[in-house]
């Protein structure tokens, strides 16, 4: 089987080296010729742990080759994906499909034979009906269908997620196209994939669907996390209790300063935005995004009352600037909202990240850039981890805090244990943990609530 992949992007590297290790021939094509000149050195565009082994092996095995044209590959091919960015439009929160159409109209000429055209993309409700209708106008005479194949991939777990999928949705109307699809997916239909067949808009929809609640999972337990705060819980221990619910589950129940990346923030604005036009209103889901956006200017309001309600002058250390661990992707996250605004109030800001410092240094201007995760301490009057990188666990507490002039840690990951930091010489503050020995609070009756334990 012959497949076109249409950009060279996170979705489009992924699934195009994904493909070829299953057998298929599969040609990535993308209109920037240094990425596809990188590429053909074996450089990668992005960082995913084991991406860049897994399109050497298949590149030497010639099952996966990178180009700029897109002519010989869509002639001979037996599906075409569309993997191009659908970022979120300025203005409106709609999903941007220029890039797409562009896709549309760069294929059309090199049609030949009955061809699958797949959307990888994430599209909102109707885009696979506007690419046929687009299609059918340029190319009256070609044989083709459209089908709707979004992906599900975890940024830092996404080759993982591509072999051993929990389900694989297809959106598709025709029988021919069916069957190509089945047999695209049979390496993994026989190790016992689910692979699902929907109506086109129930699959588009499906992945809006998904992101919106697993975006609403985040915003319900950092919540929850700040409920636990005021009254004495801690919410590791209520998210691990309400996680064992099978009808829960214990996924995304994870407190932090807010959600971010390439796909929660674009795809819940999009979902508002679709059901306001529809007049089916999500009001659920706006208020999750209104907490989100909230969120992440509450985490830095709680850095500035750590440090007494000044900012100026202060030198604070921060541990982590991507969205995610196991990612160099900083797209919408708390970092890019939080580090401005300590800048702005007269912060000295240093990091750390292991993958993100590429793109930081430029949505970040001011902050200052470590090569090692203990320096960002170095006089130091706060620390502040806002990505749960696995090399940050093991740092020693004992070295941080010499290193540092001051003694507070925000750890808004919870990725340490309060005790230990304590033992440290470190005033430590979680996210929806109980607070410092000492410290009491008061409920909206005046009345004292029960008194913390470290």
């Amino acid at each position: 089987m012959r497949i076109c992949m249409i950009g060279a992007g996170y979705v489009g590297l992924v699934s195009a080296a994904c493909f070829a290790e299953f057998g298929w021939r599969v040609d990535c094509i993308d209109k920037q010729p240094q990425r596809v000149a990188g590429l053909r050195r074996g450089e990668m565009p992005i960082y995913e742990p084991g991406l860049d082994d897994l399109i050497e092996r298949n590149v030497r095995a010639g099952r996966l080759t990178f180009d700029t044209d897109i002519a010989a590959a869509a002639a001979v091919a037996d599906i075409v994906f569309l993997a191009v960015g659908t970022p979120m439009r300025r203005g409106d929160g709609h999903a941007d499909l220029s890039y797409i159409f562009d896709a549309v109209d760069d294929l059309a000429p090199h049609i030949t034979g009955f061809t699958v055209i797949t959307t990888k993309s994430t599209v909102p409700v109707g885009t696979s009906r506007r690419i046929e209708q687009r299609l059918r106008a340029l190319r009256p005479d070609a044989e083709f269908a459209v089908c709707s194949n979004p992906e599900f991939l975890r940024e830092g777990s996404a080759i993982e997620d591509f072999m051993r999928p929990d389900r694989v949705l297809v959106g598709c109307d025709d029988d021919r196209a069916e069957d190509v699809m089945r047999r695209l997916y049979k390496p993994l239909s026989l190790r016992d994939a689910p692979v699902m067949f929907t109506a086109r808009e129930s699959a588009e929809l499906a992945k809006y669907a998904a992101n919106a609640f697993l975006a609403l999972k985040i915003s319900f337990i950092n919540e929850v996390a700040d409920l636990c705060e005021k009254v004495g819980a801690d919410v590791q221990e209520v998210a691990s209790a309400i996680g064992r619910d099978r009808r829960i589950g214990d996924k995304f129940l994870h407190p932090g300063p807010g959600y971010g990346g390439s796909c929660f923030p674009k795809d819940v604005s999009a979902i508002i935005r679709t059901a306001r036009e529809n007049r089916a209103p999500l009001t659920l889901i706006e208020t999750v995004h209104h907490v989100n956006e909230e969120r992440k200017l509450d985490m830095a309001q709680r850095i500035r009352k750590a440090l007494g309600g000044q900012l100026e002058g202060k030198t604070i250390g921060v541990l982590g600037i991507t969205f995610k661990p196991n990612t160099d992707d900083i797209r919408e996250a708390s970092s890019l909202t939080i580090l401005p605004i300590l800048l702005h109030d007269g912060a000295r800001v240093r990091a750390y990240d292991p993958q993100g410092r590429k793109h930081g240094e430029e949505a970040l201007p001011g902050v200052e850039w470590c090569e090692q995760a203990l320096t960002v301490a170095d006089d130091a009057d706060a620390l502040v981890v806002l990505t749960e990188w696995n090399e940050f666990r093991a740092l020693d507490l004992d070295e941080l805090k010499s290193r540092m002039r001051g003694t507070v840690l925000l750890d808004m990951r919870n990725i340490f244990r309060p005790q230990d930091a304590e033992a440290a010489g470190l005033t430590y503050q979680g996210i929806g943990r109980p607070q410092t020995v000492g410290e009491t609070e008061t409920n909206r009756a005046g009345e004292p609530l029960i008194q913390k334990a470290g």
